[in-house]
């Protein structure tokens, strides 16, 4: 089952106010050095954050990444990244000390009791397609007193209170930008269009490039991928800790099997780290392999590697695109979740022609949708076309504009000669 929904960890939240009262006054009275960085990821030594660390690593900032367990510290070492354990005094004092706080989920990538004060980078995780913070009913729920309009306020507060600390939260387009100022109640120069820096391994180098590193990635995570063998990644997304109602039956399993063999294609199941869902096939096949968060941290940079992805409402449908990767959509739950969470826009509009509601009908469109031809043709303009909807920069560039629009807010670039008129 899931570690996490908004309900538990609001009530987390609201439990504890006292703490965060006393890492407030820390912060009151702890001056902060302008000279360093903390970084923190709530998946590991991955996503934007890494992206960001490199490029700050490469101006000579001074940073510190907060882990959560031994695992992030041997993957932070095996890169040279200098590690403290968030949850230790340590941890405390070093968010407390630092001017320039990235996270990529929320305050709790760091310590999040000495944020106070601090320039708060939010690189956010994605293209919000489902609604997130203010704007989703979801993010206010509580476990404690869960029908009291009181405590919902009460959490409404605490968000808005956090967001306020925000300095500043990257947005890939002038359409996403407004849907982060809403989500995160920022104002316009708080959300800056620079594009995202955890998508910049999607534009860098040659498209050849891209698809020969991200498939020997894959075929060290997951076992010899053959370079002819098609690879659909099955990405569904996380419910709030309810079960994923779109777990295959083994009559589905047999199905898929089928044709993946006859198509010499391979399915990567990736269920979301938070989300529940029993992906094993009764039959075990080689044509059928996990590739959980446990194995790799960071779905993106394989991203080139995948012939087609299979999700229901993740934002990875906006960086396939990138690649012109085509998309079929598997949503049996989307009135319920539609009413739950709700999305920006129509789900129906960005998944048209390209919907089903169950795995039969998966299967009965893999062939066109990985075999070269027509339909293909079809779905790789409707991903690019996606894409570009949301998506300003394809250039590569995006950390490096991040990291600049970082130094321009905290007064850095103008004190650091190395950093002045750089382009």
């Amino acid at each position: 089952m899931a570690s996490f929904s908004f309900g538990a960890g609001n009530a987390r939240k609201v439990a504890s106010i006292p703490l965060y009262a006393l890492g407030r006054v820390v912060t009151l009275v702890v001056p902060r050095r302008p000279d360093l960085w903390v970084f923190g990821c709530a998946v590991g030594i991955a996503d934007g954050a890494l992206a960001l660390w490199e490029e700050a690593e490469a101006h000579g900032r001074r940073a510190v990444w907060l882990t959560a367990s031994q695992d992030e510290e041997r993957g932070a070492a095996a890169r040279g990244i200098p590690t403290v354990r968030k949850s230790t005094l340590r941890g405390f004092w070093l968010t407390a000390r630092a001017r320039v706080l990235v996270v990529t989920h929320g305050f709790g990538d760091v310590n999040r009791y000495a944020t106070g004060g601090a320039f708060v980078v939010q690189l956010w995780h994605g293209i919000p397609l489902k609604r997130i913070g203010l704007d989703s009913p979801e993010t206010l729920r509580s476990s404690i007193l869960p029908r009291s309009r009181a405590m919902r306020a009460l959490i409404r507060a605490m968000y808005r209170g956090a967001t306020r600390r925000i300095g500043l939260i990257p947005a890939a387009s002038h359409l996403v930008r407004g849907r982060l100022e809403s989500a995160f109640s920022l104002t316009d120069e708080r959300v800056p269009v620079t594009g995202e820096p955890r998508v910049d391994v999607l534009s860098r180098g040659s498209a050849a490039e891209r698809r020969r590193l991200a498939r020997d990635l894959l075929s060290t995570t997951v076992g010899t991928i053959e370079a002819a063998t098609r690879v659909i990644l099955y990405a569904p997304t996380w419910r709030d800790g309810a079960p994923d109602p779109a777990v295959p039956s083994p009559a589905d399993w047999s199905a898929l099997g089928d044709v993946l063999e006859a198509q010499d294609a391979i399915l990567l199941v990736r269920s979301h780290p938070l989300g529940a869902g029993e992906y094993t096939p009764p039959v075990p096949t080689p044509r059928i392999r996990m590739l959980g968060s446990d194995l790799l941290r960071d779905v993106t940079p394989v991203l080139p590697g995948v012939d087609l992805l299979i999700t229901d409402y993740s934002s990875l449908v906006f960086d396939a695109g990138l690649n012109r990767t085509p998309v079929l959509f598997l949503a049996p739950d989307i009135e319920e979740y539609s009413a739950r969470r709700g999305f920006y826009g129509s789900f129906e509009e960005i998944a048209a022609g390209d919907l089903a509601s169950d795995w039969t009908e998966i299967v009965r469109r893999l062939r066109s949708a990985i075999t070269d031809g027509p339909e293909r043709a079809r779905m790789a303009d409707r991903s690019a076309a996606r894409s570009a909807d949301v998506h300003a920069f394809r250039d590569g560039g995006n950390t490096a504009r991040v990291h600049r629009a970082i130094l321009n807010a905290t007064g850095a670039a103008t004190a650091d000669g190395r950093t002045r008129g750089r382009r």
